[in-house]
């Protein structure tokens, strides 16, 4: 046995201090394998094959010339599928029957999936799914999206669809001010750098799934409840994933890949392309908001309704809350909420980058905006003097609410004071310039997890966890917290990863993964640093301390926990071409403690990139007709590129949480949240035309500015 020292002596702390990523050499080298790259003897492909029609059942499927082709091993359908049970709650609710392949003849909407080919090679399953002939009885079918859908009903996601407070009609009726708007967005898609993939095997009676994630406890917790197995049978492994933005859940190649493993008897591969994302992936759906907002002449809110239509499946219901920011960001006398979902016959959507907060702060606030200029205010003083107390909906203090100290710094940064408030007075040449301003709020959540912390007789240590580092650099992050706690340099610590063994944990999502899976780190490590210096020896495999957030969690007193942020973002406008170039934004953050400065900028700025991207090129256009996308890939799809950005910065403010053991709240989605509007609020100051719409396309420039000149 050997006895090891944390260390005594003083020592700069880790977190806080900017590190590059303890991965980034392998991922720069090519060592880092992704899902689709970890090498198994025996391995077969399959390849999924995606119904043609938009609505019906499967009449037949022409099997037998597949099977007699070159390398084909299997057809799996519903025919031969093994049963799967969908009849349970998991992690995040009831599965979306989507991922349950193979169980019925029925196609609930066009890209669903209804048969899986296996072969020897990845060509050869690729070559027999696109020969295998699907006979259907095709039924009519409806993806038209409307706000005034007849169907369109309100219901709870995970946050109630309804929340009211006083007499609505009559606070409107008696404000000085009143904004009446409606705003859309568009169907958007997350289209991760790296596709879905995942292997399946059994090795010694036990399910191994090598997988692209943002949670293996999640992924092995589903996949053991669809097969009914043993939840310790089941193992998955996600070590490296080249982004997920809340799309890389359990879906149908998983259950297929290990519906072909068991049937085989050997690994079998299943990988998206990146057309079948655009149908398996999820998506966010596109939303119809109506904002009204009643205010005193001096732009004191008296009255706020935001009420938000989205799309859902008919096999599941997925709600986009984009009126549940409304709840945290401004309160009023009177304050009615509601979200309301339209099923059409479409893939069901799931949670994207700011689920429901990205949507629903385009709306509130370019109504706010709106707001200012009626009332002859400054956009920021405005949303200054309507800074709520308490959370407007739960009454429930704010575990810190720093926005006004964001607005404040922005401002300085950014040269608001010099603003010239009058819209459409700034030229340059054929450019018309315009700058606006947004708000943002993120919730700051945490959920229980596991850690285990050993000390080695060599001096060095090892965490694991069930965490995901989906691009964020959580791995990094974890070891600075894990140093730390230890008071040890962070080259002393390995952090493993991405291994449903290591015990439960919370996944990447929500912007609660490295706030959750700090806390358990720390605590580990923090208990194993105390026996230590009580003088434990450690033996030859290591001395392992294992810590449970779960009664901490559970002891915190109700508040309202969130990141918040504010937005500015200057452009140029064209009404003669229609081009808007964003030319410079800037966004102060206060998000708790910065775990790592590096690896936070990135993401803060990554988010506002998307916002830019969400608020001038994103869009998915569904073929009235096919029932599918218009141009379902990269090249159809347009996003920002580093052309669309030539100026952007992001910086935040002191801002610990109390309540947290790290003083984390989360940053991994507050960037992209109030970025759109703040790019649609600088092309109305640019113009004087208000775009309430997204993305603001050139022919919406040139129609708009064709509009303002004959009236």
């Amino acid at each position: 046995m050997t006895a090891v020292t944390t260390g005594t002596t003083a020592r700069t702390a880790s977190v806080g201090t900017g590190h590059t990523r303890v991965e980034g050499r392998d991922k720069v080298t090519g060592a880092a394998r992704y899902a689709a790259e970890v090498p198994f003897a025996d391995l077969a492909h399959g390849w999924l094959v995606l119904s043609t029609i938009a609505r019906g059942r499967i009449r037949a499927l022409d099997t037998d010339p597949v099977l007699a082709m070159p390398g084909v091993l299997a057809v799996l359908d519903h025919r031969n599928a093994p049963h799967l049970d969908t009849d349970y709650t998991g992690m995040l609710g009831k599965p979306d029957p989507t991922c349950a392949v193979f169980q019925h003849d029925r196609v609930p909407h066009l890209g669903w999936p209804v048969a899986l080919v296996v072969a020897e090679t990845s060509e050869q399953a690729r070559e027999a799914a696109e020969a295998l002939v699907v006979h259907y009885e095709q039924e009519p079918h409806d993806v038209e999206f409307t706000a005034d859908h007849p169907d369109a009903r309100p219901v709870d996601g995970h946050m109630p669809a309804v929340t009211e407070k006083g007499d609505l009609d009559a606070r409107l009726a008696s404000s000085a001010v009143v904004v009446d708007a409606e705003y859309t967005t568009p169907e958007e898609h997350h289209n991760p750098m790296e596709p879905h993939a995942a292997t399946a095997r059994w090795d010694d009676g036990r399910l191994e799934v090598i997988d692209s994630n943002q949670g293996v406890t999640w992924v092995a917790g589903e996949l053991a409840s669809l097969f009914s197995l043993d939840p310790a049978s089941v193992r998955v492994r996600s070590e490296h994933v080249g982004g997920g933005f809340g799309s890389k859940g359990v879906r149908a190649h998983q259950v297929a890949a290990v519906m072909a493993a068991t049937l085989l008897q050997r690994p079998v591969r299943v990988v998206l392309t990146r057309r079948q994302m655009f149908s398996l992936a999820g998506y966010r759906s596109p939303t119809a908001q109506r904002v009204r907002l009643g205010a005193d002449a001096d732009g004191r809110l008296r009255a706020l309704e935001h009420r938000s239509v989205s799309r859902t499946s008919t096999v599941h219901e997925f709600v986009e809350p984009s009126a549940g920011v409304a709840r945290v960001m401004y309160d009023a006398d009177a304050h009615h909420t509601a979200n309301h979902v339209v099923r059409l016959d479409v893939p069901t959507p799931t949670w994207m980058r700011a689920p429901g907060e990205a949507p629903g702060s385009f709306a509130l606030e370019a109504a706010l905006d709106e707001l200012a200029e009626k009332c002859g205010i400054d956009p920021i003083e405005l949303r200054l003097r309507n800074e709520p107390e308490t959370g407007p909906v739960s009454g429930l203090p704010f575990a810190g609410r720093n926005l006004a100290a964001c607005f404040r710094e922005g401002a300085r940064r950014f040269g608001w004071a010099d603003r010239d408030s009058r819209p459409g007075v700034r030229r340059e040449g054929r450019w018309l310039l315009g700058t606006g301003t947004a708000a943002a709020s993120f919730p700051a959540g945490a959920a229980p997890s596991t850690a285990t912390a050993t000390a080695h007789p060599d001096g060095t240590f090892t965490v694991r966890i069930s965490a995901a580092d989906i691009g964020t650099g959580a791995r990094t992050a974890l070891a600075l917290v894990a140093a730390d706690a230890l008071q040890v340099p962070p080259e002393r610590v390995r952090v493993r990863i991405g291994d449903s063994d290591f015990g439960p944990a919370m996944i990447a999502g929500g912007s609660m993964g490295t706030r959750s899976w700090s806390w358990a780190v720390k605590t580990a490590a923090g208990e194993l640093r105390e026996r230590l210096a009580l003088g434990a020896d450690i033996p030859a495999e290591g001395l392992t301390v294992r810590a449970d957030t779960t009664e901490a969690l559970g002891a915190l007193a109700p508040a309202e926990r969130h990141s918040f942020g504010a937005q500015f973002a200057e452009v140029a406008v064209d009404v003669t071409t229609g081009e808007v170039r964003v030319r410079r934004m800037l966004g102060i953050f206060a998000a708790g403690r910065i775990v790592n400065p590096l690896t936070a900028r990135n993401q803060f700025l990554g988010g506002m990139i998307w916002g830019i991207s969400m608020a001038l090129h994103e869009e998915a256009v569904r073929d009235r007709a096919s029932g599918g996308p218009v141009g379902a890939d990269l090249a159809g799809y347009h996003v920002a590129t580093h052309a669309d950005v030539p100026r952007i910065e992001a910086d935040w403010i002191d801002d610990t949480d109390p309540d947290d053991p790290v003083g984390i709240k989360g940053i991994g989605e507050i960037g992209v949240v109030g970025a759109a509007a703040a790019v649609a609020n600088a092309v109305w100051h640019a113009t004087g035309v208000r775009h309430r719409s997204l993305p603001i396309r050139p022919d919406r420039v040139l129609s708009a500015a064709a509009g303002a000149r004959d009236a």
